[in-house]
C-alpha cells in the first residue's frame, strides 16, 4: 500500500508549482499525471521538468480525468475558490497553496465545502511543517518551560517588493506575515483575544510593507509577531532578522536561521540543549509526504493544516492590518527609491533577491 503511487494533477507551475513538482518526482509516491499552466512559458519549462505529464492549458480536463485522484492548486489566490469548488465537484483530494480564497467571505465558504466533503483538503501553512516548530514545540508540551506565557515571532528580510506580483494575496503583512500569525496561534492553542498593530508605509508605498503586533490569547498567552520586507533592501551586504522566541515561567525556547541552517536553543527545568540543522525552506516534502500518507490511509493526518486553519490566519491578519490602518500610519520614503530596489532584485544573481520570500 504504500508504494502506491498517487495519481495528481498540478494547476499553476510558476514558483510554488514548481517546488511541489519537483519534490512530488524526487519522492517517487505521486504519479504527475497533468500539469497545467495558462502561461506558455510555463508550459515549455513542464515540458522540460516533466516529459511523462500531459501539459495543458484547460483545468477542466484535469478536473475531468476520473482517474484523477488528487490536485495541487498552485495559481493565485483569485482562482482558488472555484478551483476547489470543481476539485470537490469531481471528487478529488486538495493540496493548496494559502490564501485559499481572495477575501475573506470566500475563504470561510472554502472551510464551509471542504468540511462538508469526505475528501482530504490540506493548504500550505509551511512553518508547522518544519522540524525546528516541531521541536520547539515538543519541548514547550513536556513542561520544561513551565506555563508558556510569552511567544515572540519575527521575519524581517530584504524580500518581496511591493508590485512584484501577489496582489491578490495582499500586502506583506497578509500574504507573508500570515504565516506568523498561524504559528503563533498553533503555539498558543487557541485564537487570539486583543490586539494592537503600527504599521508603516515605507516608501510611501500605498499599503504598509511593514507591521508589529502585539497582544493576548484567549488562554492569556500574550504575543507580539514582526513582520515586513523592508530590511536593508538597498544595503551593500544584505542581511535579515528572524526568530521565535518563547518565554514560560520557567525556562526559555528560541529559534533563529540563515536560510541555511536553523538553530534551536532549549533552556528547560530539566534540559539544556542546542540543535543545529538545514533550514529545510518551506518543507514541500514533509506535506507532500502527509498528504499521500493521509489519502492511503484514507483519513487526514492531524498534523496536517486545515482550510480552517488558513481561513483563521488570513482573517487575523487582515483585522491585524485593519488595526494599524486605524492609528497614526506614518509614510517615510520616497517611490523613488523603491524603484532602485525593484531594479536591484531583477539585476540580483544571488542573495536575497532569490531567497524565499515567505
Amino acid at each position: 500500500m504504500k508504494n502506491t503511487k498517487i495519481r495528481v494533477g498540478l494547476i499553476g507551475l510558476g514558483r510554488m508549482g514548481r517546488f511541489y513538482l519537483d519534490e512530488m518526482k524526487k519522492s517517487g509516491r505521486w504519479d504527475v499525471a497533468y500539469i497545467c499552466d495558462i502561461s506558455p512559458r510555463s508550459r515549455e519549462v513542464a515540458k522540460e521538468l516533466s516529459p511523462e505529464s500531459r501539459i495543458v492549458d484547460d483545468e477542466n480536463i484535469v478536473f475531468e480525468d476520473e482517474s484523477v485522484q488528487a490536485v495541487g492548486l498552485f495559481t493565485l489566490a483569485n482562482n482558488r475558490k472555484e478551483q476547489i469548488e470543481k476539485a470537490l465537484r469531481y471528487g478529488k483530494h486538495i493540496l493548496s497553496e494559502k490564501p485559499i480564497a481572495d477575501t475573506i467571505e470566500r475563504e470561510w465558504e472554502v472551510v464551509g465545502m471542504t468540511e462538508h466533503s469526505d475528501r482530504i483538503a490540506t493548504v500550505n501553512l509551511y512553518l508547522r511543517n518544519s522540524w525546528y516548530h516541531q521541536q520547539l514545540k515538543a519541548f514547550v508540551e513536556a513542561g520544561e518551560l513551565g506555563e508558556l506565557a510569552i511567544i515572540r515571532v519575527c521575519h524581517m528580510t530584504p524580500g518581496l517588493a511591493p508590485g512584484e506580483g501577489h496582489e491578490y494575496e495582499g500586502p506583506a503583512f497578509h500574504d507573508c506575515g500570515m504565516h506568523y500569525v498561524d504559528i503563533a496561534r498553533w503555539y498558543a492553542g487557541c485564537d487570539y483575544k486583543t490586539w494592537h498593530a503600527q504599521a508603516i508605509d515605507m516608501w510611501s508605498y500605498k499599503e504598509p510593507w511593514w507591521l508589529q503586533c502585539h497582544g493576548t490569547f484567549q488562554n492569556g498567552i500574550v504575543f507580539d509577531i514582526t513582520q515586513g520586507f523592508v530590511y536593508g533592501q538597498l544595503s551593500k551586504d544584505q542581511t535579515h532578522n528572524s526568530y521565535v522566541d518563547l518565554i514560560g515561567t520557567k525556562g526559555i525556547a528560541r529559534m533563529t536561521h540563515d536560510f541555511k541552517t536553523a538553530v534551536v536553543e532549549l533552556h528547560g527545568v530539566n534540559q539544556t540543549l542546542r540543535i543545529e540543522k538545514p533550514f529545510g525552506g518551506k518543507n514541500i516534502d514533509v506535506l507532500c509526504n502527509r498528504f499521500a500518507d493521509s489519502i492511503l490511509a484514507g483519513e487526514a493526518s492531524p498534523l496536517l493544516p486545515k482550510m480552517r486553519d488558513s481561513a483563521l490566519a488570513s482573517e487575523y491578519a487582515w483585522k491585524f492590518l485593519a488595526d494599524a490602518k486605524s492609528h497614526d500610519l506614518p509614510a517615510i520614503g520616497t517611490l523613488e527609491t523603491l524603484e532602485e530596489i525593484r531594479e536591484r532584485r531583477r539585476t540580483m544573481k544571488n542573495g536575497y533577491g532569490l531567497l524565499p520570500n515567505r
